[in-house]
């Protein structure tokens, strides 16, 4: 087999594991309109009986950093959750404070050619390991794309935008990071999972 026809194969294959894994997680995501009333109400009669909250419940409203960036521009760092694949997603927002729309900067991007190539992201986020020194760099797929949000460039006054950033997870015992992100002030965050 020639080594051009094992690329296309090899992306072949990724390409389906891929989408048979959106489609499995596209499943267990669906549902009828009568399971968020039979949540609401078990999480109510859990918070009822005086129990303390589950995992899902003890999503807490208090970010774990808030980073401010140029041009009004502000980062809610929600979560950052490490995974049984070794990796660790952080999730935030996104939140344009100014009184006027502003571009979001493409620095946010990072300056790396494979990244830039795909458009704006927040490619440009890194996790630094205080205790291995060691830096963390968003993840790619096959194609070169960063697993992080991407394709946005205006917010208007006001707006928000729900973000997430992948990064391969650091030793088990490492539970606090620098989160840093151009044009941002950097943060320590709280690794759970």
């Amino acid at each position: 087999m020639s080594i051009r026809c094992a690329a296309k194969v090899r992306r072949g294959v990724v390409a389906l594991s891929v989408a048979a894994g959106l489609v499995v997680g596209a499943a267990g995501c669906g549902g009828s309109g009568d399971d968020g009333k039979k949540q609401e109400s078990s999480a109510s009669a859990s918070r009822a009986d005086g129990s303390g909250p589950s995992a899902q419940e003890g999503q807490s409203d208090e970010p774990l950093a808030e980073l401010k960036g140029s041009d009004g521009l502000l980062l809610q760092v929600t979560s950052a959750q490490r995974d049984a694949g070794g990796f660790v997603t952080v999730n935030g927002t996104l939140k344009n404070d100014a009184s006027g729309s502003v571009v979001i900067p493409s620095a946010l991007s990072g300056n790396e050619t494979e990244i830039l190539r795909n458009g704006r992201s927040l490619g440009g986020a890194t996790l630094v390991d205080p205790q291995g020194k060691k830096r963390y760099y968003v993840l790619r797929d096959t194609e070169g794309r960063p697993l992080t949000t991407t394709g946005f460039s205006t917010l208007r006054a006001g707006d928000t935008l729900t973000v997430f950033m992948q990064f391969p997870a650091p030793p088990a015992n490492v539970t606090e990071v620098a989160f840093q992100l151009p044009t941002f002030s950097s943060a320590t965050i709280k690794i759970s999972g």
